[in-house]
């Protein structure tokens, strides 16, 4: 397995402009990681020569693109809004054909109010076959993470899986959003996880706890998985410090999970 770092766990000083994106991949370079996954909400231009700067950057680094993400919501009420958000998806799915990323994140949403979750799900799985149909034209694979609403649980997640039914999509495993039996739904996922979130901690019935990694590697490792455990750093102290401790954390768990 690889560690990687969101853009996203830096969100503050991005979107205040104290950090740019290159910053962020000299942090990441710095910290010896892997890979990035670029966060579409910081991009100040998406132009292909943007784009390909960017990628040059991460090279000259040494540092792979894991993946880029975007926040979509495939379970609004109107149909002209869910098509905007099809179409933003697959416009990032051609930025990362430029960019060289393998995958991108996305989001199916919340039920709306006044509706219904079957609406609500009928509405994302129609959204996510078309979105990962054109990302297997275009070669990216499209990740759905369990991220709330109607991929609130494990068994939300895998209906999803199933009625999409596409070989382009998968799950982008977030190891801090599952809430009630979290190892246990770890498990159940995995064998369709293409990239993950790797947080600090999730939140459980007294509170936010720490993620077992040792344990949640253990599930990762028994299903195959070899991919990213990317950063997705959401707690109190500075990141600038925190992140940096928390990829030495999780190198010493895949070290650990090789002896």
């Amino acid at each position: 397995m690889r560690v990687g770092c969101c853009a996203y766990s830096f969100r503050d000083r991005l979107n205040s402009g104290a950090m740019t994106l290159e910053q962020f991949l000299d942090l990441a370079a710095g910290m010896g990681l892997d890979g990035v996954e670029l966060t579409a909400y910081y991009f100040q231009q998406t132009d292909r020569d943007s784009l390909f700067h960017l990628k040059r950057e991460c090279f000259r680094r040494g540092l792979h693109i894991a993946g880029t993400a975007v926040g979509s919501n495939f379970c609004q009420a109107d149909a002209a809004r869910r098509h905007e958000h099809v179409v933003m998806t697959k416009q990032w799915i051609d930025h990362s054909v430029v960019l060289g990323a393998p995958c991108i994140r996305v989001f199916a949403g919340p039920v709306p109010p006044g509706h219904t979750e079957e609406q609500a799900v009928a509405w994302a799985v129609a959204c996510l076959q078309e979105c990962a149909e054109y990302g297997a034209q275009r070669g990216v694979v499209v990740a759905l993470e369990n991220h709330g609403g109607i991929t609130a649980r494990a068994e939300q997640v895998l209906r999803l899986v199933r009625e999409v039914d596409r070989p382009w999509f998968g799950i982008n495993l977030d190891f801090g959003n599952f809430r009630a039996d979290p190892y246990r739904e770890f498990a159940m996922v995995a064998p369709h996880t293409v990239t993950t979130h790797a947080k600090t901690h999730w939140s459980g019935p007294s509170g936010e706890e720490p993620v077992d990694y040792a344990r949640a590697l253990q599930v990762m490792k028994a299903v195959g998985y070899q991919g990213y455990l990317n950063i997705e750093y959401e707690s109190k102290p500075d990141p600038l410090t925190a992140v940096p401790a928390f990829a030495a954390e999780l190198k010493a768990a895949i070290q650990q999970l090789s002896a």
